[in-house]
């Protein structure tokens, strides 16, 4: 009997994290492409131990 209980445990638990594991789908990026130039922005970052904040710029 405790055989058959921790057999059926073990495939309860394959089981489960068969069902939770798995992959995330994403959409596709648009294949497109921007005609005027878009404003993007750049985060702020350490160089040097100098904090350089962020900005905007075009891309």
């Amino acid at each position: 009997m405790k055989r058959r209980f921790g057999w059926l445990l073990s495939g309860i638990g394959l089981a489960a994290c068969c069902g939770l594991g798995g992959c995330v789908v994403a959409p596709p990026r648009p294949a497109y492409v921007a005609v005027a130039p878009v404003r993007v922005w750049v985060p702020g970052y350490w160089y040097g131990g100098v904090w350089v904040r962020g900005y905007w710029r075009y891309r």
